[in-house]
């Protein structure tokens, strides 16, 4: 039984990962995102066509264009022209 329970744990943990969004800079311009992530806010600066895995467990983000968008964790943002698309 313990074995089985440190299995789910460590499977468990290596998932978590996978539930984090990504985010692609596809701008010629090096664009800062503001990122909310349970009470702590911080910058992220992303290089032209750089990606980022951010919020694993959820934030809200502010666009270089004003926008603010909530990610739950597992979506992929594609920053163009200062707007994203989220898929």
């Amino acid at each position: 039984m313990k074995r089985m329970i440190m299995m789910l744990l460590v499977s468990v943990a290596m998932s978590a990962p996978a539930m984090a969004a990504s985010v692609t800079n596809k701008d010629g311009d090096t664009q800062v995102l503001v990122i909310v992530e349970d009470g702590s806010r911080m910058e992220v600066a992303l290089e032209p066509g750089s990606t980022e895995t951010i919020c694993p467990s959820g934030c809200f983000v502010t666009l270089p264009n004003g926008d603010r968008i909530a990610l739950n964790g597992g979506e992929e943002v594609e920053i163009q022209g200062g707007a994203a698309s989220v898929k």
